[in-house]
């Protein structure tokens, strides 16, 4: 992940992570980042160490079994406790006593999973193109998907799945092309599917919205226009916390983070400035 190729332990495995920001002022709090997936890199979030510029470190780390962590070939381990443990580690390892904690995607889901614990020391949520409900995803997916051309073949399907909800900037991001390289096959079919609009895997079941009241922290919001996590997903996201903000990226549909990095760098930014001044 970083040229100096920091790894963490966890369990009998090892953490890639970097640290953008090592010199910063120590009393702006640290924002740690949770990639997507389950089973992609934190590569495509990368823009997001710009917020160093706040004088806060900004933490970025590779969940097991994809990036430059440890790929282990065994289906059982990929759960979320697996992840949620792993999360614990990185920040006992690293000394973050308080943290601000951004999710996008999957990464959202394991923000949530994670303050459902209870955890001390983390002051916000940051939660992208987060679902709170799988089968919500499941239904929404389909429809979007039946959206598609008919004559399309399945691997078109896909492309055209992701040009218009996920990432819309043509020519492709060369970062996402990195990331597909790395990408965690067997964390993504066991848990999630063979695709997008295809949910199978152990994730099936998965909802949080009644329990969405246990969060007590200031939480934003972001998501994108033309989002696979469309607004009908989101809403009972923004409901369920309360207090939350909902910043909708208008030229986004899943990852404004690349597609209109300029503002999504201002709305996050505000927002952990906001927080740190209360």
């Amino acid at each position: 992940m970083s040229a100096d190729g920091s790894f963490l332990p966890f369990r009998e495995f090892r953490t890639s992570y970097s640290v953008v920001g090592e010199d910063s002022d120590l009393e702006r709090l640290p924002l740690l980042v949770l990639h997507g997936g389950p089973g992609s890199t934190h590569l495509a979030l990368e823009g997001l160490g710009a917020l160093s510029e706040q004088g806060r470190r900004v933490v970025f780390y590779d969940q097991l079994g994809s990036g430059e962590s440890d790929r282990p070939d065994d289906p059982s381990l990929w759960t979320v406790e697996t992840f949620v443990g792993q999360l614990r580690s990185v920040r006992e390892g690293l000394g973050l006593e308080w943290i601000h904690l951004l999710g996008s995607s999957w990464g959202g889901m394991l923000a949530l999973e994670y303050e459902l614990t209870q955890p001390e020391g983390l002051a916000s949520l940051v939660l992208n193109s987060t679902p709170t409900s799988a089968p919500r995803w499941a239904k929404e997916a389909k429809r979007l998907h039946d959206e598609l051309p008919p004559d399309l073949g399945a691997e078109e399907q896909e492309n055209e799945f992701f040009r218009r909800h996920i990432c819309r900037l043509e020519p492709q991001p060369e970062v996402l092309k990195r990331s597909r390289e790395q990408f965690g096959k067997q964390v993504y079919e066991t848990m999630w599917g063979p695709n997008e609009f295809t949910v199978t895997g152990t994730l099936q079941g998965w909802d949080v919205i009644d329990r969405l009241g246990e969060i007590r922290v200031p939480a934003l919001i972001t998501s994108g226009r033309h989002d696979e996590c469309t607004p009908a997903l989101v809403e009972p996201l923004h409901r369920g916390l309360e207090g939350s903000e909902w910043v909708l990226f208008e030229n986004s549909a899943h990852m404004p983070y690349l597609e209109e990095p300029a503002r999504y760098l201002e709305v996050v930014g505000e927002f952990l400035d906001q927080v740190e001044a209360r």
